[in-house]
């Protein structure tokens, strides 16, 4: 049995991780160079890239920047072939760009376009990636994918943004279909599925004591997560560690989805929907009085 450092070390390969340049995605990219990878950083703000590089670079790391919208299918093919062809290969592939465009606009206000453009960044966007980049995984005859996804993907959350809760409901099934299609030629395929972490994605409504009340009392453990607590779970399913490890999904929620139903939603917090979203999306649609 190897020793059990080795077990997680990454030299000498190559990982690839979309959303590079904020939040969970600079965390992702540091570890994995941390543990010893090479590391292609996918995102659209290049110059928050650079700086993301520079920090690995310094460790002693390659650090490849490439501009990618993934929601454009040209951009990620060129993002795999850029990654293959500079570095080599490709070993991991962490697909985590994500956003949430209907923000914090209640369901039954939130407009078809922001739907859909929440559904091509989250659910599209990370397939194309998954597909860019496994068909080189396939040809080589290795390599394990790692699908961001979310606690909220595995059951309802009220009043939560739809789209982006149902986009990564389908990440979880992804996952699972790759898992099983592709492992008979050596790529594995498993997900992520953090609970609430600070990022640039969600300091805003962390931000609000009722709502970061809310998460706090959620949590079996009583608190949201420092992102350090995701660079274990990541590194097991980016190695070897989990070399018989294909279609799981690893919640990392403080124990949130471990709870049955969910705890009343107050005045307050529907005060919040409605003053940060404009146009009236964050105000309730209720029943004529009178």
């Amino acid at each position: 049995m190897p020793p059990r450092d080795s077990l997680f070390d990454l030299t000498g390969r190559v990982a690839v991780v979309t959303g590079a340049s904020s939040g969970l995605g600079v965390t992702f990219a540091e570890a994995l160079a941390g543990a010893g990878a090479d590391v292609v950083l996918a995102a659209r703000r290049v110059d928050r890239l650079q700086e993301v590089a520079a920090r690995i670079e310094e460790g002693g790391r390659r650090a490849l920047t490439v501009p990618c919208d993934v929601t454009e299918p040209d951009q990620v093919e060129s993002l795999a072939e850029r990654a293959a062809s500079e570095l080599g290969r490709i070993d991991v592939l962490v697909a985590n760009a994500g956003a949430v465009p209907e923000g914090f606009a209640l369901p039954e206000r939130v407009p078809h376009e922001l739907f859909e453009r929440s559904v091509r960044v989250n659910l599209i966007g990370t397939w194309s990636t998954c597909q860019a980049v496994g068909r080189r995984m396939l040809a080589a005859g290795s390599g394990s994918i790692i699908v961001v996804s979310s606690y909220t993907g595995l059951a309802g959350v009220p009043h939560f943004p739809p789209a982006y809760q149902a986009s990564k409901a389908a990440l979880l099934n992804i996952a699972q279909q790759l898992a099983v299609g592709w492992g008979d030629r050596g790529v594995r395929v498993n997900a992520l599925a953090p609970g609430w972490f600070p990022s640039e994605m969600t300091d805003a409504v962390m931000a609000a004591p009722a709502f970061r009340a809310r998460i706090d009392s959620q949590a079996a453990l009583g608190r949201a997560g420092d992102p350090r607590e995701l660079v274990g779970p990541l590194l097991l399913l980016a190695s070897d560690a989990s070399s018989y490890m294909t279609g799981a999904t690893i919640v990392v929620d403080g124990g949130t989805s471990a709870s049955v139903g969910a705890a009343p939603y107050g005045e307050e917090l529907f005060g919040l929907h409605a003053a940060v979203m404009p146009a009236g999306l964050g105000e309730r649609l209720l029943p004529a009085t009178g």
